[in-house]
C-alpha cells in the first residue's frame, strides 16, 4: 500500500457486518482534535503513545486482584509472591503481542476473530469473551461496594446497587476528550499506589523474606495451587487482550516500516512501565497482609479474621492490627480500583461486541447490560452470603477468568505468528516460543487443577454411586469438550490475510486512527489541549 505526497492514503476497512474489504478511506479528513504522532523519529513521540497501557494496567490492580493477593498473604505469607512476577513478566510480553497485532494490521483481535473463524466458533467465542467481561466485572461490583461500605457504612448490597450508578457518571467524563480520561485513570493507579505505599511503611514487612518469596518459587498443597491459578486468572485477564489491541488503533501513527517499529516499541515501553506499577502494587498488597496476618501479637479475633480473609475483613483488621487511617486508605485504593476497572471492563465489552459480531452499543447502553449481569449475582450473593459470600464469589470469577484465558490467548498467539497476518512484523522465533511456553504452561497449571480438583470433589463426596459415576461422566465429558476446543484453535491454520500492512514505499504513508474505535472512546469533541 503506497501513495504518493499529493494523494490521500487510501486504507482497507470493514464496512457493516461485510467480510470483504474495499478501498474506501477509513476516514475522510483527518480529526484536529485526534493523538496524532508526529512524523518526525524523536524520543518526544512517547508521550503520544502514554494512555493505553494505564487503562490496560487497571485490570491487574482491579478488587479481584486484591482478594487474591490478600487470602495469599494471608495464608501463605509471602510464598507466592513469585507468581506474581512470573505473571507480570508473562502479562507484559502478552499484552505486547495485543497490541502489536493492533498497530500492524489496523483491526484488533476480536475483528481478527471474527475474519478468520466460521459463524459457529466466532460466535461461541464471543459468548466465552461476553462471559469473561462479566466475570471481571463481578469483582469490581462487589469491591466498589466494600469501599463504600468501609468509608459510609453503607450495607454491601445497597453498595452493589450503587456501583451502576457511579460508573456512569465516570462515563461521562469521556466527552472531556480521550486525553483527560487517560490521565484519570492514571492519576487513580498512582492514588492506589501511594496508598499502598504508606500501607508498607504502617505494617513493615521484612524485606528478606519478601525478596526470598519473589524469587523462589513454592506451592505447598493443593491450596496454594488453587490461590495460584487464582492469582493467574486475577492477573492475566483474557478481556485484556481484545481491550488492548483495540486501544493501540486511537492512535494517528505513520504506516512506514520504521514508524510500525517505533510504535510497537514504545508500546512496550509504555505497557512495561504500567504494568511495572501494577506489579509493585500487588507486591505491596501480598506484603500488608502477610506481615499483618504474621504478627506475633495478633488477638485471636483478628487471627481468626485472617484464616479466611477477605476485603472487607481487611479493613476491620487493618484497623486493629496497623491503626484508623490504615483501614481508610485501602478503602480508598480499593474505590479507585473498583471505579477505574469499571471503565476499562465497559470499553472491553464494547469492543468485544462490535469485533466478534460487528455490533456497536451506546457506552452507557452496554455499561447497563454488563453491569446488570455482574450486579444479579453479586446483589444475591451479598443478600444471602454477606461479605463472605460475596468474597468467595470474586475468587470463583477470578478462577473462571483463568480457565477461558486460553480462548482469547491461543488467536492472539496464532495471528501475530503468522507472516500473511504481520507481514515483516511478525514475531520472531524466540518471542514465538516463549509465548507458546507461557500459554501452554499456564494451560497445563488449569487443566491439571481443574482435573485434580473434581476428582478428589468425586472420592470425597457422600454421594450414591450411581450419581458420582454419572456426575463423574458429566465432568470429564465437559473437559474434553474444553480440551478439544482448545485443541481446535491451536492446530486450526490462519486462513485470512491482514488487511493493513506497513508500506514498503520509502515515503511515509500515514493511517488514521480507527473512527469506530475513537467513537467508542468520545461521546463528543476532544479539546485540541488533548494532544498537548
Amino acid at each position: 500500500m503506497a501513495a504518493s505526497a499529493s494523494e490521500r492514503p487510501q486504507f482497507i476497512s470493514s464496512n457493516g457486518g461485510n467480510r470483504s474489504f474495499s478501498n474506501a478511506p477509513l476516514i475522510d479528513n483527518s480529526d484536529p482534535n485526534q493523538i496524532i504522532v508526529p512524523e518526525k523519529k524523536s524520543w518526544k513521540n512517547f508521550f503520544a503513545y502514554l494512555g493505553p497501557g494505564f487503562l490496560v494496567s487497571i485490570a491487574y490492580i482491579d478488587p479481584g486482584n486484591f482478594e487474591t493477593d490478600l487470602q495469599s498473604g494471608a495464608q501463605y505469607k509471602y510464598e507466592l509472591l513469585w507468581i506474581i512476577l512470573v505473571a507480570s513478566c508473562a502479562a507484559l510480553v502478552i499484552q505486547s503481542l495485543a497490541a502489536n497485532l493492533g498497530v500492524v494490521t489496523g483491526k484488533h483481535l476480536a475483528e481478527h476473530c471474527r475474519a478468520e473463524y466460521s459463524k459457529v466458533p466466532n460466535f461461541l467465542l464471543w459468548v466465552v469473551a461476553e462471559i469473561a467481561v462479566v466475570a471481571c466485572d463481578i469483582p469490581e461490583v462487589i469491591g466498589t461496594a466494600f469501599a463504600l461500605n468501609m468509608l459510609f457504612n453503607i450495607p454491601v448490597w445497597i453498595g452493589v446497587l450503587l456501583t451502576g450508578l457511579s460508573t456512569l457518571m465516570l462515563l461521562a467524563l469521556q466527552q472531556y476528550g480521550v486525553r483527560k480520561l487517560e490521565f484519570l485513570i492514571a492519576f487513580l493507579v498512582f492514588t492506589i499506589a501511594i496508598c499502598f505505599v504508606i500501607e508498607l511503611h504502617y505494617s513493615k514487612p521484612d524485606p528478606g523474606e519478601v525478596l526470598h518469596g519473589l524469587f523462589v518459587p513454592q506451592l505447598k498443597g493443593n491450596g496454594a495451587t488453587g490461590l495460584a491459578i487464582s492469582l493467574l486468572g486475577a492477573m492475566v485477564m483474557p478481556h485484556n487482550l481484545f481491550l488492548h489491541s483495540a486501544l493501540v488503533l486511537s492512535r494517528k501513527i505513520p504506516r512506514s516500516t520504521t514508524g510500525i517499529k517505533e510504535a510497537c516499541r514504545f508500546y512496550l515501553i509504555e505497557s512495561g512501565l504500567a504494568l511495572m506499577i501494577a506489579f509493585l502494587i500487588n507486591v505491596s498488597v501480598i506484603s500488608v497482609s502477610g506481615a499483618v496476618c504474621n504478627a506475633p501479637d495478633l488477638t485471636p479475633e483478628d487471627r481468626s479474621k485472617c484464616e479466611d480473609l477477605d476485603l472487607n475483613k481487611a479493613s476491620f483488621l487493618l484497623r486493629n492490627v496497623v491503626g484508623k487511617w490504615s483501614s481508610k486508605l485501602f478503602a480508598i485504593a480499593l474505590l479507585a480500583s473498583g471505579q477505574s476497572s469499571t471503565i476499562t471492563g465497559t470499553y472491553a465489552g464494547q469492543y468485544v461486541m462490535q469485533g466478534f459480531l460487528d455490533l456497536r452499543l451506546e457506552p452507557w447502553l452496554r455499561n447497563f447490560l454488563t453491569r446488570c449481569l455482574a450486579i444479579i449475582p453479586s446483589l444475591i450473593v451479598a443478600l444471602i452470603g454477606g461479605s463472605a459470600g460475596a468474597g468467595k464469589l470474586i475468587i470463583i470469577a477470578s478462577m473462571i477468568l483463568s480457565f477461558e484465558l486460553p480462548f482469547a490467548l491461543v488467536p492472539l498467539l496464532k495471528f501475530t505468528s503468522c507472516k500473511t497476518k504481520m507481514g515483516s512484523h511478525v514475531n520472531p522465533i524466540a518471542i514465538t516460543a516463549l509465548t507458546w511456553f507461557i500459554g501452554s504452561l499456564i494451560m497445563g497449571i488449569n487443566i491439571y487443577y481443574i482435573v485434580s480438583s473434581f476428582i478428589k470433589l468425586l472420592i470425597h463426596s457422600h454421594m450414591k454411586l450411581a450419581l458420582v459415576i454419572f456426575c463423574g461422566i458429566l465432568g470429564f465429558s465437559g473437559i474434553a469438550i474444553y480440551l478439544a476446543s482448545i485443541a481446535y484453535l491451536v492446530f486450526r491454520k490462519n486462513r485470512k490475510a491482514s488487511p493493513l500492512l506497513a508500506s514498503t514505499n520509502s515515503q511515509t504513508v500515514e493511517t488514521l486512527p480507527r473512527q469506530d474505535i475513537v467513537d467508542m472512546q468520545l461521546h463528543g469533541k476532544a479539546a485540541a489541549s488533548d494532544l498537548d
